[in-house]
């Protein structure tokens, strides 16, 4: 398909601008062997089996794929990521990514964690977002059971409802400072509690805008119609409808969970399935903008292209405050500089936390790298590109 440009994602000057050439250089090492699929699994066994045994590389991994993807240790600590991007005219969602908390004292530290970075973001001079994992405020063996509709026990109703009391804490901040939360979508496993939770606190906080939001997996086949029938739920019980849409994160564990367990694989047969949903998806949000509010969490360039295809064909202006674009800290700067500089509104996911608690998610991110056909070489190349061009 032709494309009238909007916005340009090959120039790399803008792209670029705000790293350094010794930033730019430990990107493409770091791409560079993203290439090789077997070498980053070799990497990341090492990686988790050395911090478990108390080696020595944490130094080693916080300065190479640590510091290309996380913003910090802490929410202090990520300062200097978030003054890069608002130069720019990026926002940041600071993102306490510690995942794989089991007792009640990690949750309610989570839960504290998020509200400040809820604080924290409603200090910011561009756009002001949040996110956070359920599973970061509560037990995942318990919404596991609850998503396979078992009985629960007087200790664990009680559990659930400290569960569901830490995320309406964490909403009604957000709404009461002004701020946009994202509350992301997991395992299809324990998505059911996530999406009760979820809609009912769109219901509360979303009745004049989306102030909360639920996250759409596009690779789940059954996703598009969800979408629709989530919005025509929000239309009826009056509220508006906030969807965050991504392709998805968890596509090798869903496959081969549902082989183990006999069950229908419920990830798209192919990935021109999962694009052609997601743009559909952007094209039924940008239809019934007076109802959804729309955050597009994409790497894809041609899913951007679209969406600012469709933001034109519907007559809406690039900062319309109904429409984010959004990608991962360290990844896709092409596309999220290029878009900022075309005047559209662009959030980058900058996750924290103590380096070893965000192994699983430097994990995905690497994986990622590797099974997105094309996403580690396009970075590599266009690194390349910009350090001839720096050099002569």
């Amino acid at each position: 398909m032709e494309l009238k440009k909007f916005v340009n994602f090959d120039q790399i000057d803008i792209a670029f601008k705000a790293k350094s050439d010794k930033a730019l250089k430990k990107r493409h090492f770091i791409f560079s062997t993203m290439k090789w699929p077997w070498l980053v699994s070799i990497g990341t066994s090492l990686t988790k089996f050395s911090l478990s045994a108390g080696l020595p590389v944490k130094g080693l991994v916080k300065s190479t794929i640590f510091d290309i993807f996380c913003g910090g240790e802490s929410l202090d600590t990520c300062s200097d990521a978030c003054d890069e991007l608002e130069r720019y005219g990026i926002g940041a969602i600071f993102d306490y990514s510690v995942e794989g908390e089991k007792t009640e004292a990690g949750f309610d530290v989570t839960t504290e964690e998020v509200l400040r970075t809820i604080e924290t973001a409603a200090k910011s001079e561009v756009m002001k977002f949040a996110a956070f994992k359920i599973t970061g405020v509560g037990a995942y063996d318990l919404l596991a059971k609850i998503h396979a509709n078992e009985m629960l026990s007087d200790e664990e109703s009680v559990a659930y409802n400290r569960v569901v009391n830490r995320v309406e804490r964490i909403c009604a901040l957000a709404s009461k400072l002004g701020v946009t939360v994202l509350i992301d979508a997991e395992e299809t496993w324990i998505q059911k509690p996530i999406d009760d939770i979820t809609i009912g606190m769109m219901a509360k906080y979303n009745k004049d805008k989306a102030v909360v939001y639920y996250t759409f997996q596009m690779y789940c086949h059954a996703m598009l119609e969800n979408l629709k029938s989530m919005h025509k739920k929000a239309t009826t019980d009056g509220y508006v409808l906030g969807a965050k849409l991504v392709r998805g994160a968890y596509m090798e564990k869903e496959r081969e969970r549902a082989q183990a367990m006999g069950y229908s694989d419920p990830i798209q047969p192919t990935k021109n399935s999962t694009d052609d949903d997601f743009n559909a998806a952007c094209k039924f949000c940008i239809q019934n903008l007076s109802e959804i509010g729309l955050f597009a969490g994409s790497h894809n360039e041609e899913s951007n292209y679209r969406l600012t295809l469709l933001m034109d064909e519907f007559g809406l202006k690039s900062d319309d405050d109904r429409i984010y674009f959004g990608q991962l800290y360290g990844m896709s700067d092409h596309i999220s500089f290029n878009l900022a500089h075309g005047g559209y509104n662009v959030i980058k996911y900058v996750p924290y936390g103590p380096l070893k608690a965000t192994i699983p998610y430097l994990i995905r991110r690497a994986a990622e790298n590797t099974s997105v056909k094309g996403q580690s070489g396009r970075e590599l190349t266009l690194v390349t590109k910009e350090l001839k061009r720096r050099k002569s």
